[in-house]
């Protein structure tokens, strides 16, 4: 079986998802309810893009003190690179990152791909 080359695991590609990683840094003027909007937003993509096996979305409830101002967290799964390649264009994620833009709710982001065995 054919295995990634990228990060030299010698997991079969079968036997793997990729992991889509985003960590949000709101803008202090974001309120409860453009957050709780957003939680909304990102949550019905996986009912509008097909490609996403799972999404889960959350707030950093850590007690290391290390978020460095990123309160939530985004985590989508995909069976492969095919499919991410499909959900980064796709219109209703390009919808969704528009309109935190357009309304400045978004100070920073950070996005970390990465593989990891099916459990």
């Amino acid at each position: 079986m054919e295995t990634e080359e990228k990060d030299k695991t010698t997991v079969p590609k079968s036997d793997r998802v990729l992991r889509h990683v985003v960590l949000f840094k709101f803008a202090a003027h974001a309120g409860p309810a453009e957050l709780s909007e957003i939680g909304r937003a990102l949550s019905a993509l996986r009912g509008k893009i097909p490609e996403i096996l799972d999404l889960e979305w959350g707030t950093d409830v850590s007690i290391e003190g290390k978020s460095q101002g990123f309160t939530h967290c985004l985590l989508v799964t995909f069976a492969g690179e095919a499919q991410r390649a499909v959900y980064l264009p796709h219109p209703e994620h390009k919808k969704f990152g528009q309109k935190i833009r357009e309304e400045g709710l978004l100070e920073d982001v950070i996005v970390f791909d990465y593989w990891t065995p099916v459990c």
